[in-house]
């Protein structure tokens, strides 16, 4: 069992939390939100969408099942920081390679326990999202303060080049056989013939990917910064445009290229590449106050009346009132919030989600939206 030494975590605003060490020793900076899901941590540390966020995990205990390469969503983890009530370095679970806190040291990763997770929710809850920082090494909460007060937030900042591949990779992995043991493959998708899939990667989770393989579709991924015109060269016949981190005002360079391939292709868009969607189409973006984090947030589909309870995880929204009247129909709606979860273009081969479909961590409702593309794809 590590020793494990005194921690601070210090808000913008002022507040301090006591704690102790969880993972590497060191200091960290990121912006603070918390998840409410009650396991899957592995996938959140690994989802490069939380590329810059200090995470806090709002179920107390955290690690009971311990660590395993096959429930991983990308190479390595990207977040800034982990926040829990409590890690268990014991783990119970065959699968189970590592605990908790040696996987995080293994990447080097700062993290802080034992502070009350509950307070720290609440403050951020009701005076929302903000940046702060955790040390191991400088327990000084004056100096602490001064340090995250002047570091730079996430708002306008590029963080998708920080978790794009750097070059376009093919990927052929599916789902486990096992992994929806209730799941089958449609009739009409289960061929011989294989539409070419374009995924531009935003920091695409390898769920998308696997989904995406299960359901038939020759996947090739590519780099965030991909012309629109490099895109087409190859041919596909759909493009799915993948979530990722941070603000999507903050990368224009994306915007343009969906620009440019809406009307050409058939694009489906999830969390970040449904903003910037949104973006492309004339749209507006929003910050919301602690955005969107968990695996158990309700979603009305208002083409069907169905309720999803679906996996999330961004800070931005799209304004539905900013979208061009007469070309754009929503299609999903938080029931949390009213916030917009999905949106279609009424004349070219284009809808997008807010949420994410590939369910990892979280509940399998809405999977069928791969189908959907298919769908686009054979009509």
């Amino acid at each position: 069992m590590p020793t494990t030494q005194p921690a601070l975590l210090v808000l913008a605003d002022g507040a301090v939390f006591r704690g102790h060490t969880l993972g590497a020793a060191g200091e960290t900076v990121g912006e603070v939100v918390f998840n409410t899901s009650m396991s899957g941590y592995q996938e959140i540390l690994t989802d490069p969408s939380y590329c810059g966020q200090i995470v806090t995990m709002t179920y107390p205990h955290v690690g009971n099942y311990g660590i395993n390469p096959e429930d991983a969503e990308s190479q390595r983890p990207f977040i800034a920081g982990f926040v829990v009530k409590e890690a268990c370095e014991i783990p119970s679970n065959w699968r189970s390679r590592a605990s908790l806190g040696e996987y995080l040291r293994q990447h080097r990763l700062v993290g802080i326990q034992g502070l009350d997770t509950r307070a720290l929710t609440r403050r951020l809850r009701d005076h929302g999202a903000q940046m702060g920082i955790i040390s191991t090494t400088d327990l000084n909460a004056d100096r602490l303060l001064e340090k995250v007060q002047t570091a730079p937030t996430l708002t306008g900042r590029d963080l998708v080049k920080e978790v794009t591949s750097p070059k376009a990779y093919a990927w052929q992995e599916p789902l486990p056989a096992d992994y929806y043991h209730s799941y089958q493959v449609p009739a009409a998708f289960a061929s011989s013939r294989h539409p070419r899939l374009v995924v531009i990667d935003c920091g695409v989770k390898q769920n998308i990917l696997r989904w995406a393989v299960t359901l038939g579709f020759d996947v090739e991924v590519v780099p965030a910064h991909t012309t629109s015109a490099a895109i087409l060269s190859k041919n596909p016949e759909a493009i799915l445009l993948s979530n990722g981190p941070g603000d999507p005002e903050g990368v224009p360079y994306v915007t343009q290229t969906a620009r440019e391939l809406i009307g050409k292709k058939p694009i489906f868009g999830i969390c970040l590449g449904h903003q910037i969607l949104g973006l492309a189409l004339g749209g507006k973006t929003f910050k919301l106050k602690f955005g969107h984090h968990g695996a158990n947030h309700p979603v009305k589909n208002l083409q069907n009346g169905k309720v999803e309870i679906t996996s999330q995880n961004h800070n931005y929204a799209v304004d539905p009132n900013s979208l061009p009247a007469g070309m754009v129909e929503s299609t999903h709606i938080n029931l949390n919030d009213h916030t917009l979860e999905g949106f279609r273009h009424l004349e070219a081969p284009v809808f997008s989600v807010q949420y994410h479909p590939e369910a990892s961590p979280g509940p399998h409702d809405s999977g069928y939206l791969f189908g959907e593309l298919q769908k686009l794809i054979h009509s």
